[in-house]
């Protein structure tokens, strides 16, 4: 705490409460019918975008996952731009062809979300070494689930990264369930982070429901990236307080989680920032002015999503094959 600014703190908790918040009212559009893309919602693991992109510049690059509405709008993203795209329109930040899962920001650093697991991970080793080639210092961060750490490409992506001293930050957002399988229903240890060390990478584990701590061990990172250091890889422990996909709370598809999501709540990593910001002497009606502003920037971008109209039929085979006419 002593080493963030309190204007830092603040950034984070703004972006935090617009994580929670959109997520909160794309749950509600999906339970009354009016969205149709599935949605991965990023509800409880806010404190992990906001801490890691808080450490990054605008021309970092990162890359996401199928829950990656958080590390969009962390990383700059335009709000009624993807709630467009999960509205499907054609004024979405994917032009209403990706939907949920495949959102693309590159104005910002966000270069794409893919929902294959640990499909993004060789993409962002290879920004990197473009990054290395080109001779300039941009760091790129790879974000994936514990479950990527089960894929053979996350581990030749490790090996290269650290062979060649990528200017590269793995981010596992371990929130102990790949889909519906829980850690020890699919591991025989507890011990994602040694895969670090294994590929001769540097390893940390943080609780990634602390917004100070993840932020404090992605600033060390980054900087190692940028000045010829090397790779490093972040195990960020947080939870999904919903279903692997939809607003589902503790039953989803037979998997309940009713007693574990009792004791993460308590963890809420937005609550814990804001008695950070009091502790700080925030006032806590400024505090819930921020959160005012954010209900009513959500609220202009669904309004926003709504107006706008879909793609044509015409448009349907755009983007498919290479065309000369990139103009549309």
């Amino acid at each position: 705490m002593d080493d963030i600014p309190i204007t830092l703190l603040r950034a984070m908790y703004v972006t935090m409460l617009r994580i929670r918040r959109f997520e909160e009212h794309v749950a509600r559009l999906v339970e009354r019918g009016e969205i149709k893309t599935p949605c991965h919602l990023y509800i409880g693991q806010e404190a992990v975008a906001a801490g890691i992109c808080a450490a990054l510049r605008v021309d970092d690059q990162i890359f996401g996952t199928h829950r990656s509405h958080g590390h969009y709008l962390a990383k700059g993203g335009d709000m009624q731009a993807m709630m467009a795209e999960i509205y499907g329109k054609r004024t979405g930040c994917s032009r209403g062809r990706g939907g949920s899962m495949h959102l693309i920001a590159p104005e910002v650093g966000l270069l794409g979300t893919v929902p294959i697991v640990s499909g993004t991970i060789p993409l962002a080793v290879g920004a990197a070494l473009a990054a290395m080639l080109q001779g300039c210092d941009r760091v790129t961060v790879a974000f994936f689930g514990d479950g990527a750490m089960e894929e053979g490409t996350a581990h030749e992506s490790l090996n290269l990264a650290a062979h060649r001293r990528l200017p590269v930050v793995f981010v596992c957002e371990n929130n102990l369930y790949s889909s519906h399988l829980s850690l020890f229903e699919r591991r025989a240890r507890d011990n994602i982070v040694d895969a670090a060390a294994a590929h001769g990478l540097v390893g940390i584990r943080v609780d990634g429901n602390d917004a100070e701590a993840v932020h404090a061990a992605a600033s060390q990172a980054v900087a190692r990236a940028r000045s010829g250091g090397g790779a490093t890889f972040l195990e960020c422990r947080t939870y999904r307080w919903r279903g692997h996909v939809g607003p589902s709370w503790d039953l989803d598809v037979g998997v309940k989680r009713k007693d574990e999501l009792r004791e993460w709540l308590s963890r809420d990593p937005i609550a814990r920032l804001r008695q950070s910001l009091v502790s700080a002497g925030v006032p806590t009606e400024v505090l819930d002015r921020l959160d005012d502003d954010v209900q009513a920037e959500v609220a202009r971008a669904e309004a926003y999503a709504k107006q706008s109209p879909y793609p044509a039929a015409d448009e349907l085979t755009m983007h498919v094959f290479y065309s000369e006419d990139a103009s549309r």
